[in-house]
This record gives C-alpha cells, structure tokens and sequence, in this order.
C-alpha cells in the first residue's frame, strides 16, 4: 500500500459490500511485465478515473514500482481490491507481504519477453501460500506487432513450467485485436486455434476434481458453463487449474485497451470471493518467527470463517509512516465485523506484545493516494487505520480480550543481505536517525538495522542495491536525515588450533590494600562450532571458588577482543590449573586482571587464526550462464556443491562461499545475465581463513590500532 494518502476533506459514509461480492487479488510479476498500467486500465473500465497506482515522488523518479499500492473499484455488482506490487527483485518482500490479504495471485507475464525469474517466484511463493493462481499474458499487441514471441510457444512453455493445468479461459482474436470467450464460448476461431478445442480442455481439467459432474460428463457427453462454476473454485483452489486471460494496454495513438473489459469479467463471474478461497493458516501459540518454523499442531490451528457476525479477527499486511498523519495500517478483516467504535486487541508475534487494546477511531478505503472514510469492514474488507503506533506489520487484530496468542504463519520472506555501513553526516543526528530507520522498518519488512557488536557499526541491510538506495533517499527526503555510508565490515571471529598453558601474576601495592592474583590456566581448540567452555580444575583451595567468577569474567573479556585481528574467540575450552591468592589483597579485580592477562598469553602461543564466515548460495539463472557462473564463483574462493536444472531452461547452481567474496556479487551476477540471475544466500558456518585473508585482515587491525 503506497505512502502519502490524501484524505478527502469530508468523511465518506461508503457502505460494505457482502462478502461474496468482494474480490481481492494481487498483480504480481517481472518488472516490466507492465502490472501497474494493466491494473489502472481496470479502474479506466471499471469507472474509476484518475487514480494513479505510482504516484509519489520516488515512483515517478524511477519510473516504477517502489511498493504495493491498493486500488479499489465497483463493478458488475463486485467490489474489487487490486493490490499492485513491484516486479524488482529488490522488492520482493514487498510484493510477498501482499499475500494474506488476498484469495488471488494474478501473475502478469510480458509477453514478449516470457516466463522471467520473478513469474517463476511468484507462482512458487502463491503455491507455497495455497493462493488461487492465474496468469495474465500481458502487451499482446506488441508480440502482434514484430514481437519475436509466439503466443502459442509462450503458453506452451508455461505450461511446460507450472503445468498442464495452466489453461486459457478467454483467447486473442484476429491478430490481438480481439478477446473471445472459451469458458462459456463454443464456437469461432482464435489465434490460439478452434475455441471449442480449449473449451474442451476446461471442461476435461475442470471436471476431474469433482466426481458426481465427471458421471454426469461421462454419461451425457457435456456439461453447462453454470454447472461449472463450483468445481472451477475447486480446482482453483487445489492448484489443479490456473486459468489464463490475455491483455493489451497500448501506449500511443487512440487504440483501445485490449482483454482489459474480458478480464474484470472474469474477476466478477469467476475470481473466487473471500468464502471460496483456502482458509489462512491462522494459529495459537508461541511461534519461532525467525527461523520460521511454527507449532502446526491441529489443536492449535484457528480456523476464521467469513461470518460478519463472530468475534473479529484481521491481520496486518503492510504498514506506511506518513510525516502528516502519521502510521497507516492495512489490514484484512477474516472474521467479524470491525467499525469505528470498535476495541481492538493487537497480538505481535514479532515483538512479543498481546492485549494492547486500541479504539479504531477511523476506518479507510485506500484507492491509490485517496482515502475514503467507510463506517465498518466484514469479511474479506481490505481497510486501513491512522495514528495507531501500537500496530505492527503481521500483527492480529481481534476484539476477544481472552483469545491472546493469535498469530498467522509467518510469510517465508527473503532474508535481506545487502549491506551498507551507516553514519550521521552531521553530529547531534545519532537519535534522529535511529528514529527515520525505526519507522523505515515498520514499513518495510525485509529492512533490517542492526548495531553490530564486533564491527561497531551501524549495519543497514535490505535485499539488493536497488533496495538501499530507495532507502537512503528517503532517509534523507522524507526523514531528512543525511548519512555517510561505507561497505559494512565483514564480521570474522577468531579461535586457536593447538593447546597451551600460561600464568600471570598480577600484583599492584599503592600505599593502602593492594591488588594480587595469580592464575594459571590452559587453553585448547574444541570442533567447530562448539561455542566455549570454562572448567575450574584447582584443588587444594589454591584459588578460593568465590573467586574463580572473576577469573572467568576476565577470560570472557578477553575473548570479545581478540589476538588476531580484534574479533571474537570461540570454539575453545579454558582449564583454571592453579594459582595463588592473598588473604588481604586477593580481591577479584586482581583475578579479573589476572585472569585475562593468563588467557591471552595463552592463546598467543596456542596457533591462533581468524575464521571468515562461509555462506551457502544459490544462484538462479539461464543455463546457458552456467559456465560462466561456476567460473566466476571458483575465482571468488566458492566450492560447488550441486546443480539443478529447472524448466524453461534455467538452472540453479548452490555452491558454499565466503562471505567476503559476495560483497559486490550482486551487481556482478546482474551484468553476467544481463539481469536475468538472482541470487540468495545464508550462513553457513565459520572456517579459518587462508594465510593471505589473514595477514591482510590483521594489518587493517593493526593499522587502525596504531592510528587510534
């Protein structure tokens, strides 16, 4: 939902539709696939003029899609929410957080251009959400005209990809100047061939998900369009049909939109309404958002039913900050009826919070920048809320104080790996800063900022250049905050091979109580991974046990700085051996001391080395890159580790690779493929670094220590 809404002047009393009357559906895709004309040519059809679906600022800058705008018309007795998501792949997050809101994944396919990598996300992200799915094949008229795509190749090749279940219901005409019906059609010709030869293949598709039609099919030899309609909505649902239409939005002269009309009428009589589409995983319980896994059990799973009249129950789905009227929370209504006077109790699986009530106060319609105040929401509504702060992305709303706990399955989102250092340019600017990312966070799902305790830098992450860059400018237009960046550092850590021992004697008189404590310990290397472990092996009451706290208090804080390079010690184990103390001095900042000192001398002679962070990536592209590909990771220090061959002549290639390799990977992998690769990554585990990688990094160590 896009940023900086107007809101009329004077509320709008608009009334709610039923809930089989409303239809929610997200236009999904590539970028350039041409989803944002396609989806204001609707509203041009459905009446609705002069909304615009990128209309801020950065949108026109750009010249695309920066978030997801929610569009809204009424037509043939249908209320109609259109959700216009970004096709870069930097925002997928953004296109993905669209899901729960809708029953409809439309995929917008160029259809000159063909299945791209973000169709092939999209329809595997709808699938992996059991979203109904269609596709729209797009800019017909240009594959008319000198296109070098076939419409019938095209549609061969996606169903090749996503199977036989993906069929036409309507078909270019007469060179693409025309859309006829093959749902309901029987006769006629099409560019595709005979209408009744794709007729035919609904009907076979259709039936076989429903065994009594199938007998009536059987012994009669055909069946009417409006016995289809049930059996449709059953397919749709288990994935089993994907139904196509074909569009075209021209841009000059005065010729008319193409398949625009044929396609809200398909959304009207066949697009399945909130009570037709799968129920949304909602549960009860305490979730592992982070790692994405959830406690599925049955006894805990809820199931919301599309009854205006039980207890509310809504789910966020995207959240803007406006400088003007502050936060703007889209939500769905699943369950209930919610009104302006409504008491809202919010669940956050996120942040951990439940039994926040808030009043709703105001309720919105969203149509592009406007707002339109409505006096309630029943089930299947898409509406909005002002100036609640209490309200998170992926939060549940409901209006039952006892029935806490409340989450959806969290979306499977990318994880943002990009980065870039960040710093205020101007002093003083340190809290207004963190203050623009706290709310550029709130909007933004797959940004992250982080203070990293081993570089000490603020880390600003997103899913790609592209993605930062957006952030960054409006960090410094809409927050007006300017900031210095830099590549973040990679963040190593440090551990030893071999074992030794060493003792230290620390001992300090100043006139009054001294300070003594002596230590001797050893150190030796554990498995990777095994983290660290601190064993007290004195006997004889050498070191009293009060005071071996301070001798492990020491160690630790040794351990945070470092030997190699200033980075963090692990996968060690420290055994105190023996010691001495004084009945007078022996205090524990002495063991402390002594404590830290015994360690480091320690683990100077016990083959210390840096360890780099090593990441399993998967790097999707044509196949035909793929020898460039695994030659360019092999001078990047990557090991392959498997490859697989996907349809439509695509392959992706996993390989385990260090982090600081990737830095720039991005940008790479982009002009190796002429924009057709993507690339995702995550940590794999820590591995000493080879010699050269660690000379270099404790140069800059050293260097910058001297300096300081």
């Amino acid at each position: 939902m896009t940023a900086t809404p107007q809101t009329h002047s004077a509320a709008v009393s608009v009334p709610a539709a039923a809930t089989e009357s409303l239809r929610n559906l997200a236009l999904l895709g590539h970028a350039g696939a041409g989803k944002t004309t396609l989806a204001e040519a609707l509203l041009e059809a459905a009446g609705v003029h002069g909304v615009a679906s990128d209309f801020t600022e950065q949108e026109k800058h750009h010249g695309h899609s920066l978030l997801t705008a929610l569009l809204h018309a009424d037509h043939g007795g249908c209320s109609i929410n259109l959700l216009d998501t970004p096709g870069a792949p930097d925002f997928l997050g953004q296109a993905m957080s669209a899901f729960p809101a809708v029953e409809t994944a439309a995929v917008v396919v160029n259809a000159t251009r063909g299945v791209e990598p973000m169709t092939r996300r999209m329809m595997k992200r709808a699938a992996e959400r059991k979203l109904c799915r269609m596709i729209v094949i797009h800019k017909i008229d240009q594959a008319f005209n000198g296109g070098a795509v076939d419409l019938g190749d095209l549609l061969t090749n996606l169903r090749q990809t996503f199977g036989n279940g993906v069929l036409p219901v309507n078909l270019p005409a007469q060179n693409g100047s025309k859309i006829v019906d093959c749902f309901s059609g029987l006769d006629g010709d099409s560019d595709l061939g005979p209408v009744a030869d794709w007729h035919q293949q609904i009907i076979d598709q259709v039936v076989e998900v429903d065994e009594a039609l199938m007998e009536v099919y059987l012994e009669q030899g055909e069946v009417r369009p409006d016995q289809l309609h049930a059996p449709f909505e059953q397919a749709l649902r288990e994935g089993h049909l994907i139904p196509v239409v074909f569009t075209a939005v021209p841009h000059e002269g005065d010729a008319a939109p193409v398949g625009v009309a044929e396609m809200l009428k398909f959304i009207v009589q066949l697009a399945p309404n909130p009570a037709e589409g799968n129920p949304r995983p909602f549960v009860r319980g305490t979730g592992d958002v982070d790692e994405k896994k959830w406690d599925l059990d049955p006894d805990h799973e809820i199931h919301a039913t599309p009854d205006a009249d039980k207890h509310v129950l809504a789910h966020v789905f995207a959240v803007r900050v406006d400088p003007f009227r502050g936060k703007l929370a889209c939500f769905r209504v699943h369950q209930g009826t919610v009104t302006k006077d409504t008491q809202l109790f919010v669940d956050d699986a996120h942040r951990g919070e439940s039994k926040k009530p808030v009043k709703v106060g105001h309720l919105f319609r969203i149509n592009g920048e406007q707002c339109v105040e409505v006096d309630r929401a029943i089930p299947g509504d898409l509406v909005a809320v002002a100036k609640i702060d209490d309200i998170h992305f992926d939060a549940v709303l409901h209006d039952h104080h006892d029935e806490d706990d409340v989450h959806l399955r969290p979306l499977r989102l990318p994880e943002p790996m990009a980065g870039v250092a960040i710093i205020p340019a101007k002093r003083g600017d340190e809290q207004k800063l963190a203050d623009a990312l706290a709310k550029l966070q709130d909007e933004d799902p797959t940004l992250r900022v982080s203070r990293d305790a081993v570089t000490h830098e603020t880390v600003l992450r997103g899913l790609g250049d592209l993605h930062l860059r957006v952030t960054l400018e409006k960090l410094a237009e809409r927050h007006h905050v300017q900031v210095t960046t830099a590549p973040p550092k990679v963040a190593y850590r440090e551990t030893i091979l071999g074992q030794a021992e060493a003792r230290y004697r620390h001992k300090k008189q100043t006139g009054g109580a001294g300070q003594f404590g002596d230590v001797k310990l050893s150190v030796e290397a554990l498995e990777r991974g095994a983290g660290f472990e601190f064993v007290d092996d004195t006997f004889g009451g050498s070191i009293p046990k009060p005071l071996i706290p301070a001798i492990e208090k020491g160690v630790r804080i040794a351990m945070d700085g470092g030997v190699v390079a200033g980075y963090p010690l692990q996968d060690l184990r420290v055994r105190v051996l023996d010691g001495k103390y004084h009945p007078v001095d022996s205090k524990e900042i002495a063991f402390v001391t002594a404590g830290k000192r015994a360690f480091l001398d320690a683990v100077s002679q016990a083959k210390p080395v840096l360890l780099e962070p090593m990441v399993e990536a998967e790097v999707v592209a044509p196949a035909s890159h793929l020898g460039d590909l695994t030659a360019d990771l092999s001078t990047r220090r990557g090991r392959i580790t498997g490859t697989d061959f996907l349809p439509g002549d695509m392959a992706a290639l996993h390989a385990t690779v260090p982090l600081s390799e990737l830095t720039t990977y991005n940008n790479q992998l982009r002009a190796m493929t002429g924009g057709t690769g993507s690339f995702s990554m995550e940590l794999s585990h820590y591995e000493p670094a080879p010699r050269d990688v660690q000379q270099r990094v404790s140069a800059e160590f050293e260097l910058k220590h001297d300096d300081d």
